[in-house]
Order: structure tokens, then sequence, then C-alpha cells
């Protein structure tokens, strides 16, 4: 039989932020499948009078054939991911799963507000100009990769988004990493680490790479290490990081221009 799965992101996990064609579909749903932590970032009327399948961390092949099969029955079926689900999320896997099984089956992916995009808001403007987003997680790819992508982001000079930058089982990864990009940076390279971005709990810090603590990473995490451009300007609200993209250089710009809006 053939059916509609739909792949959603949820965004970083505050309602606020739910995009409406996520919402919409979740709305539509008969069935919701996602990973438990990320079943709780929707709201419980949502879930209400709906068939909720969740599983643990490292259950996403189990949970995506669930999905498919229920999919494939004509239930309309939703796979949730936080953030964005095209970015290190179900997405992928979907699809994958739905080539290898030789499915006829229609797949939407609806975007949401992706956890790098949520943490950059919170710093400022960090990314305003080229950058890569590298994870730290080996598990599907080798370390050996990770630190060749790290190496040579760090020296084209990109702004550089760690995801997925520190767990329990994997705390020697992220000095790994900070090393792989100071061979490239100074000491002073301006960093900023977000926890649970519009979550409960939020913390905010901007600081160096010299002084980032590595001990306050975890896995709801995002880290922005900045580039050679990138400098910290004082807000009310507190430092914030700015990668300019070039328009004082090209404008002549200061501050009594950027004062009077030029």
């Amino acid at each position: 039989m053939s059916g509609r799965i739909t792949v959603v992101g949820l965004g970083p996990g505050d309602a606020a932020l739910l995009p409406p064609l996520a919402r919409a579909a979740l709305l539509r749903a008969q069935a919701i499948v996602g990973y438990k932590g990320y079943i709780e970032l929707v709201e419980p009327a949502v879930l209400a009078g709906r068939q909720v399948l969740s599983t643990g961390m490292t259950g996403e092949v189990e949970r995506c054939n669930a999905a498919l099969d229920l999919a494939r029955t004509g239930v309309e079926t939703v796979v949730v991911s936080s953030g964005d689900a095209g970015v290190y999320a179900m997405a992928g896997l979907v699809l994958e799963l739905v080539e290898a099984r030789g499915l006829d089956l229609e797949v939407e992916v609806v975007p949401g507000i992706p956890a790098l995009c949520a943490a950059a808001a919170l710093l400022g403007a960090p990314l305003m100009h080229d950058f890569a987003v590298i994870s730290l997680s080996d598990l599907l790819t080798p370390w050996e990769l990770i630190e060749r992508r790290l190496g040579a982001a760090a020296g084209a000079d990109f702004v550089i988004v760690l995801y997925n930058p520190r767990s329990v089982r994997r705390k020697e990864h992220l000095p790994l990493a900070l090393a792989a990009i100071a061979a490239h940076r100074p000491g002073t390279t301006p960093v900023g680490l977000v926890k649970r971005a519009y979550r409960p709990g939020q913390e905010v810090v901007v600081t160096s790479l010299d002084g980032l603590d590595v001990e306050a990473v975890d896995m709801q995490s995002i880290l922005v290490v900045g580039n050679s451009a990138t400098r910290l300007v004082v807000a009310k609200t507190g430092p914030r990081m700015l990668t300019p993209r070039g328009y004082a250089g090209k404008y002549g710009l200061t501050g009594e221009d950027a004062q009077a809006g030029l």
C-alpha cells in the first residue's frame, strides 16, 4: 500500500518557535514517532488522541522502520526531530530506509529552526560570514575524518559550529577538537557556548578559545568558534559575538553611521 510520512523539525524546543507548517503536520497526524526526549517537546494537547511511539537514544532505525510500517497501512504518520529535520536528524534516515525497502511512500520534510540558528541568535551575530558545521560524535563517522575536517575548516578561516561536542562517554574528543582548531587560531578567539537553547535551564556563555571550560559542555550544548574577524560587542544584555560581513570596509561605516541607521 502507498501512504505518506512526514518528517518534522520541532525547532529548539520552545512551542513559540514551532513553525506553522510543522504544527499543521502534527495536527493532521494520526501517529507521532520520535526519540522520547523529542516527544516531550511536543505540546500534550497535540499528542492527545494520537498514537505515540517513542524509543531511546540509538533507536533511530527501529523507530523509523516502525513509522514506515504505520505509513504503509495508510496511517498519517509524522516522525519528529529537534531543530531542523534535515540537519543531523531523521530526514536522511527516513529517505534511506524508503529507498532500501523499495517503499511506495510520499515523503514530506518540514523544516524547523536548527540548533545552530538558535544558538547564533542568543550569541549575537557570529554566523554573518562563511561557516562550517561539524559534529564531534564518532558513532557514525570515524574520528580521524572528523579531526581532518576540523583542521581543514580552521585552516580555511571558517567560523566553526560544533554539534554533539561532549558526552559522558566522549569526554576526550572536545579537547582534541579544540587543539586542532587552536593550531590555526589564537587563544583569544571568541567562543560561544549555548546550552539548552530556548528550553528550561538555558545558558549562554561568551568566552575565548583559551578560556572555555570544557567541563561545562555537554550533549545539549552548541559551541561556536569565531574566525579571525570575529570580535566581541558589548550590549546591554552582555557581550555578544559579531563576525562582520564586510560592510564597514566597503562603505566606511563608523559608529555614528550605525546610530544614524546607515
